[in-house]
Formats: structure tokens, C-alpha cells, sequence
């Protein structure tokens, strides 16, 4: 097990359509990390096909909330499987906890770990406005299922520019279910955010600039 002193635990929150998947991803690359998405876990669940995986599928494709027991049920299995790997060098924790009551139940389990030491909360900030125009307007790709965001260069792809596959528009991107998921957001991930802004834990970043910008900026900050 790698001393806790060395361990990284980063917690990657932001509005919907920050970027916030595509730093953490550049994170677990440039680290050597595990990585949990909370989205990308809500999505698999979905394919068992009992009776939770189909609530969800209707609940997230209306932009409301998985309540916090499901996803706090998730996210706990995936930390007592990271806790059993031999060479664990820390994780990204992707868009979670999102609400108050999980943030204060992650607290609880970095406590039982013992992985306290080494944790960072990393907040990709972007106005309402840049949310809802990046979330309406990114895609996805069909065959693969890597998301492209509307920034930069990736505003002129006509194909995933990974496997050439067709990009559509995720199911729980519409215009309805953005809104739905941007008020969720400030209504209750913000109180995540100020959580631990409180315990002089935060890390802002300026997430209206490019990816290659924003991620050295976050580097910078882990310094």
C-alpha cells in the first residue's frame, strides 16, 4: 500500500458542461490514478435491467437526482475495492459527492481509509450561461461513447475523432433536462461547494478558458 503521505484523493467538482470529466480523466493520466465517475457509474447501472436500473433511466433522462443512498451505495463498493489493490496510488473522484449529506458521508469514509491526508477538492467554475450553451450543444459519440465537449477545436468534428464514430446528442442533454440538472446543481452541489471552501479545502479554477489552460492551472494549484 503507498503511504498515505504520498496517496492523492481529488475530487473534481463544477456545473454541468464544465469539463470537470475531461480533467479528471488528464488527472488519472498524468498521475497514475484510479478514477470514479459518478455519471459514468449512474449510466452503467443502467444496463442490468431491474427495476433500479430502469427508474434510472427515466430519472436521469429528466435531469433530476439519483437519490443520495443509491449513489453513495456505489461510490462506497468502488473505495473498499480501491482500498484492496496492491499498488493504489489514490483516485479522481469525478462530479461526486454532489449534495451536502454526501459530501459530510465521503468525509466520513476518507476518515475510515485513512486517506484524509492527502485529498483535494478541485472546483471548475463556469457561469449558467456557458453551461447551458456547451450542454446543448456537445455530442457523443455512438459507437465508443466518448463525450465531446463544445470548446476549441472540438467544436469542428463531424466524427469521433477517436474511432470515427457517427455523434449524437446524449439522451439526457436536452434542453428541459439541462435546466433541470443546472438548477439541481446550485440548489445543492453549491452547499458541496462551500462545505469545503469552509474547511479551506477548495481549489478554484477559472474553467472558461481552454482545457490545456485549465489544466495546467490545476496542476499549479496541486502544487
Amino acid at each position: 500500500m503507498t503511504p498515505s503521505k504520498t496517496l492523492k484523493v481529488i475530487i473534481v467538482l463544477g456545473p454541468p458542461g464544465s469539463g470537470k470529466g475531461t480533467q479528471s480523466k488528464l488527472l488519472v493520466k498524468k498521475f497514475n490514478l484510479d478514477y470514479f465517475g459518478a455519471g459514468d457509474a449512474l449510466r452503467e447501472r443502467q444496463k442490468i435491467g431491474d427495476f433500479t436500473s430502469k427508474r434510472l433511466i427515466k430519472v436521469m433522462g429528466e435531469g433530476k437526482w439519483v437519490p443520495s443512498f443509491l449513489i453513495s451505495k456505489i461510490w462506497m463498493d468502488k473505495l473498499e475495492e480501491f482500498k484492496q489493490k496492491k499498488k493504489f496510488k489514490g483516485f479522481i473522484s469525478d462530479g461526486s459527492p454532489r449534495m451536502l449529506p454526501e459530501a459530510k458521508l465521503f468525509d466520513d469514509a476518507m476518515e475510515w481509509y485513512g486517506w484524509t491526508r492527502g485529498m483535494k477538492i478541485i472546483f471548475i467554475s463556469i457561469s449558467l450561461k456557458a453551461s447551458l450553451l456547451r450542454l446543448t450543444k456537445r455530442r457523443q459519440c455512438r459507437k465508443c461513447g466518448r463525450l465531446i465537449p463544445w470548446i476549441g477545436e472540438f467544436k469542428k468534428l463531424e466524427r469521433c475523432d477517436r474511432c470515427g464514430g457517427q455523434l449524437i446528442t446524449r439522451h439526457d442533454d436536452k434542453p428541459e433536462a439541462i435546466r433541470m440538472r443546472l438548477r439541481e446543481f446550485k440548489n445543492k452541489t453549491m452547499l458541496v461547494i462551500n462545505h469545503y471552501k469552509k474547511q479551506k479545502k477548495l481549489i478554484k479554477i477559472n474553467g472558461e478558458q481552454s482545457i490545456e489552460n485549465i489544466f495546467k492551472d490545476i496542476l499549479k494549484a496541486l502544487k
